[in-house]
């Protein structure tokens, strides 16, 4: 296809941020005096921030706003996305060749959009992005199809000449049932679904090393 737009996930796409993630809602949870259920990771899979919020809210009566509780989690995590949190291989050689082809670019991430700018100027890619689009400003999570066609409207260009570049399955899933050609991406958080994802997808690679064998653009 010939590519005029790019929208790409953040967290397990673009940063290797995922085993920073992995705990966040039980160390919460514990730091509020709960026993987290052994099943909290998938429970939080799909949600957003201000979904999470709300589900500690209700399930747990932590006391505070949802946007109190938002901001108590990401206190636990601000630092590693303003110091830590690494770019996957390759990342930089990729969006090099796609700026350079004059594909306009966007993130759409389900992070706080203060700390995925704070990564992103960090690692010195924020130059090769034309917004930031997160689930909180959007009103829903990945698991919902529209999310997807908000950050086109945002992008501008046509849908049928816009990838999507993700790496969880309920993303995926939405970005195809809004009709989007959607590349994959391997990430470990997404390991036991990595069958299931490259059935879906319409290009799977295990890192920005193979788009040049996987990617005709």
């Amino acid at each position: 296809m010939k590519l005029k737009g790019a929208i790409f996930d953040l967290d397990g796409t673009l940063l290797d941020s995922m085993p920073y993630w992995d705990n966040l809602g039980e160390n919460y949870l514990k730091q509020k005096g709960h026993n987290p259920p052994k099943n909290l990771k998938e429970i939080l899979k799909t949600m957003s921030l201000a979904e999470a919020a709300q589900y500690f809210k209700q399930e747990y009566s932590i006391s505070g706003t949802p946007n109190e509780i938002i901001k108590e989690i990401l206190g636990l995590i601000e630092n590693q996305y303003r110091f830590a949190i690494p770019l996957k291989t390759y990342v930089i050689p990729f969006l090099d060749y796609l700026y350079e082809s004059n594909v306009i670019m966007c993130i759409a991430t389900a992070t706080d959009h203060g700390l995925a700018k704070a990564a992103l100027e960090r690692l010195e890619v924020a130059k090769y992005f034309e917004f930031i689009l997160t689930c909180s400003e959007a009103g829903m999570g990945k698991d919902n199809p529209e999310f997807f066609i908000k950050a086109l409207e945002l992008l501008k260009t046509p849908i049928n000449e816009t990838m999507v570049f993700e790496d969880a399955i309920h993303a995926i899933k939405s970005a195809k049932a809004a009709g989007f050609c959607v590349t994959a991406l391997y990430d470990k958080s997404s390991h036991e679904d990595q069958e299931e994802i490259k059935l879906i997808a319409d290009i799977y690679l295990n890192s920005f090393e193979d788009w040049k064998e996987k990617l005709i653009l």
